[in-house]
């Protein structure tokens, strides 16, 4: 009797081990549907704005006859200017060409002061030009490091932002080194600027402040003429109120109220943001662009109409206000 039990038990058994057998060889052989992987953030939802956050449009989009396009600045008769390589092309308010100057090497960054001098950053270094279009000075590199992203001009002080030595530098008109601005100093308690890639924006706001991006903590911090900070902001996020990922903003331009144009790599886009640093609206969704576009160089004329520069197309493209 017992052994009829141990039969019939053993049979159980094998027919049981047989049954799951066949379900595992069924899971493991199965086509698999695509699983979809959690980590993975997707951003169809910031891809496109929705029409009540759009407050600019695009008015005109055109190629200037120039290799490398990298920086745009406008001076204070709305002229614009732009610059690449072994070229500077200005044009009147128009549009309407006015004058191309030719230089050596590569301009990445352009900065028109009031009495029209040109300060174009030729990678570690400046260049001073007058706006008849001739070269008046070449300063010294701050150092081997140097490498030059922004220049903003004011009552006759030169700051410039080199992402290679971290810092803000004041100069003179004469090009003499006056202050290294935002320079770590834990005694002191200053962080410095955290800039991962070459992208350091320096702007002048409404009320004569130097404003410096702090792009890899995605910060704005403002300084007075004596390079001391007395404000700053900061937004990270991937939604439109903030900014994400490596160095961003990239680069930066101040309308007449003292609002923030920004445009940002990576997520690509063109928005606007208060003074206080709220999110305002947006210029261009990232739609509008390709997705390895970078460097969008910024500037405002003085009707607040943005105008930003599309490298890799070598195009600038202009908003106006909706």
């Amino acid at each position: 009797m017992n052994t009829m039990k141990q039969k019939l038990t053993i049979a159980l058994m094998i027919i049981m081990i047989g049954v799951v057998v066949v379900f595992m060889a069924k899971d493991l052989f199965k086509p698999k549907a695509q699983e979809t992987n959690p980590f993975v953030y997707d951003l169809g939802e910031f891809k496109k704005a929705d029409s009540t956050q759009i407050c600019y449009s695009e008015i005109k989009r055109f190629n200037p006859v120039i290799e490398a396009l990298k920086a745009i600045a406008i001076d204070q008769n709305d002229d614009l200017y732009v610059a690449g390589k072994h070229k500077v092309i200005v044009y009147d308010s128009l549009l309407q060409l006015k004058k191309e100057i030719s230089i050596d090497g590569e301009s990445k960054n352009i900065c028109v002061s009031e009495n029209g001098d040109i300060y174009l950053g030729m990678n570690n270094h400046i260049e001073l030009w007058d706006k008849q279009g001739n070269k008046l000075k070449v300063w010294n590199p701050f150092n081997s490091k140097s490498v030059i992203t922004s220049i903003a001009v004011k009552n006759g002080w030169v700051f410039i932002a080199d992402a290679g030595n971290k810092l803000v530098l004041k100069y003179n008109t004469k090009g003499e080194l006056q202050q290294e601005i935002g320079r770590k100093d834990t005694l002191k308690g200053i962080k410095g600027f955290v800039i991962p890639s070459p992208y350091f924006d320096v702007a002048i706001g409404r009320q004569g402040e130097i404003w410096a991006v702090n792009s890899g903590l995605h910060q704005f911090e403002a300084y007075n003429e004596q390079g001391e900070q007395f404000s700053s902001w900061k937004r990270t996020s991937m939604h439109w109120y903030g900014f994400s990922g490596c160095c961003n903003p990239s680069h930066i331009a101040v309308l007449s109220d003292g609002s923030f144009v920004t445009s940002e790599k990576g997520l690509v886009r063109i928005k606007i943001h208060e003074p206080t640093g709220d999110f305002k609206c947006v210029v261009a969704a990232p739609n509008e662009f390709n997705e390895n576009t970078r460097g969008i160089d910024l500037a405002v004329d003085s009707k607040d109409r943005i105008y930003a520069i599309i490298p890799e197309m070598n195009e600038v493209r202009i908003y106006d206000k909706k």
